[in-house]
């Protein structure tokens, strides 16, 4: 019989964005999103210049991999841009058809959301805006403001995560700043 994960609760902290205890950490580098990004130049540029900064970190509450557990926790994305290109997270898919929900809890950004087959959709994520990805669609989240977008997330433990497809097809649409504001584009380097 598998492990049985107990019931138990961690405090949320709402002023600044953050969960107080998890049991995995994971900071990602703009070294590791550099193909994710349009113009890779300037992410190279940056990676020198800044000594490969992290463009975000996660905290998360992972269960075991087995069908009725879930994973929660919170991720930060920092602000800034990429070229024009505002800072993000690389995106994925589920392995698994399942679904995946976000809480805004700092910070304004969009969350970009498309299916294999071309359609696409975005949210706006702030404090209190609640994001229901549904099975089958990739999603990343991107910060269009000045200071750090915190949100929190659930997914099912066994949900499993394809950032491969991403990584060879891109996503359909880039979020940059034109005039000083965000706008979703057509990204030319992407397949189906």
């Amino acid at each position: 019989m598998p492990d049985i994960v107990k019931p138990y609760s961690v405090d949320l902290d709402l002023s600044i964005g953050t969960l107080k205890s998890f049991n995995k950490k994971v900071e990602v580098k703009l070294s590791e999103l550099r193909e994710f990004f349009f113009d890779r130049e300037a992410a190279d540029n940056i990676i020198k210049k800044h000594n490969d900064p992290a463009m975000y970190v996660y905290f998360e509450n992972s269960h075991p991999h087995m069908r009725g557990e879930m994973n929660f926790g919170v991720t930060i994305l920092s602000p800034g841009k990429v070229g024009y290109e505002y800072n993000m997270t690389r995106g994925h898919y589920h392995s698994k058809r399942c679904g995946e929900v976000y809480v805004g809890l700092r910070g304004e950004g969009i969350v970009v959301m498309q299916t294999k087959d071309g359609m696409f959709f975005h949210s706006p994520i702030r404090r209190g805006k609640v994001v229901y990805v549904p099975p089958s669609w990739a999603h990343r989240t991107v910060n269009t403001c000045d200071r750090k977008l915190s949100f929190f997330y659930a997914y099912a433990s066994d949900a499993g995560h394809d950032y491969g497809t991403i990584r060879r097809k891109g996503f359909a649409k880039l979020v940059v700043e034109k005039r000083g504001k965000p706008k979703i584009i057509d990204n030319p380097r992407f397949t189906r």
